[in-house]
């Protein structure tokens, strides 16, 4: 990969005794969206803070370039093409939508003619036209975080680091802020994305990587994580005693429920598999009365790659054991 937007190399970060990042290396290519996930403490927010300059890194750490600049030489390169929107909404409740965007303007030394023209087409992007009057403590969790990013792209960064945007958001205003954040990547933009909800990773991310215990228990697409976990299946289910003998004799690796009449075979989910086991039973004269795919989804990689047994070599994706943990603990 040529000219990544964001490049980390051995990224490491300890407060005293406690290594939050042991050596982590990432290589974020432009005009996408990584995901970082991790459970709390993981330390997503610690690698959004050393990539946006708001923290150092270890002297340890090899080199960090973002947006093409080195972090260590050049900070201040780093901070004018970067905009950053955080857990915590940076959004002044006293004055109003308009006003918070004026700010913005002013920080980023914009003319007075060029910092309304920005603002206003800003507002109107983001809906906020009706309310841009009004006090942003009379905003709505997602109005504020709309504002909120309104405001970081009035400097117009290429690279957009989101800490957990959708946080406390209710699921219409969720949806809302991932159309904003395709859009935002439609026009050329790279978003680094940290977020503890597994959907959103895997419905907006090019990218991801789980981080656990300071290092990258394993990175790819969504397919790629899902791959590494076993437990896929085809379920069928049969109404005819006989059909269901039947099937069982014809079919290899399957597991019996005869009491529902129902017998399930492990699957990756691919089409040539399935294609196996319906050939399978074309030959045997059989016809289930129900099929059903199951795959592993994020939340199985997830309980897998932070469970107690996890793999030590970082950057390295391999073979997880089987999650022990109810999903219900993902939140």
């Amino acid at each position: 990969m040529t000219n990544p937007a964001i490049a980390a190399n051995g990224l490491r970060k300890s407060y005293g005794d406690k290594t939050v990042l042991d050596g982590i290396d990432l290589a974020v290519p432009e005009g996408t969206i990584f995901s970082l996930l991790g459970p709390n403490g993981a330390g997503k927010t610690t690698v959004v803070k050393i990539l946006s300059t708001l923290v150092s890194p270890d002297p340890a750490s090899g080199e960090i370039r973002v947006g093409g600049h080195d972090l260590a030489a050049d900070p201040q390169a780093v901070r004018a093409a970067i905009g950053v929107t955080g857990q915590f909404s940076a959004v002044d409740g006293l004055i109003t939508g308009e006003e918070n965007m004026l700010l913005m303007a002013d920080l980023h030394h914009l003319s007075k003619r060029e910092g309304r023209r920005v603002a206003a087409e800003l507002l109107e992007r983001f809906d906020l036209v009706e309310a841009a009057k009004k006090p942003a403590s009379t905003y709505s969790g997602g109005m504020k975080r709309r504002l909120d990013i309104a405001m970081t792209l009035v400097g117009d960064p290429r690279i957009i680091f989101l800490d957990e945007p959708t946080t406390g958001l209710d699921p219409r205003s969720r949806h809302t802020m991932w159309q904003i954040i395709r859009e935002l990547v439609t026009g050329g933009v790279t978003v680094f994305l940290t977020t503890q909800y597994l959907e959103e990773a895997d419905e907006l991310a090019d990218r991801i990587a789980v981080l656990h215990d300071g290092r990258i228990a394993a990175e790819g697409s969504a397919e790629e994580l899902k791959r590494l976990i076993p437990g896929g299946h085809v379920r069928l289910r049969f109404t005819d005693p006989a059909a269901y003998r039947s099937a069982a004799s014809a079919l290899r690796e399957v597991t019996r429920d005869d009491e529902a009449l129902a017998l399930q075979i492990p699957s990756d989910g691919s089409q040539r598999e399935l294609r196996a086991v319906l050939d399978r039973l074309d030959s045997a004269g059989v016809e289930a009365d129900e099929l059903t795919v199951h795959t592993p989804d994020l939340d199985d990689v997830f309980f897998a790659l932070t469970g107690s047994n996890v793999p030590t070599q970082p950057n390295q994706p391999t073979q997880p054991n089987q999650p022990n943990q109810p999903k219900e603990a993902v939140r």
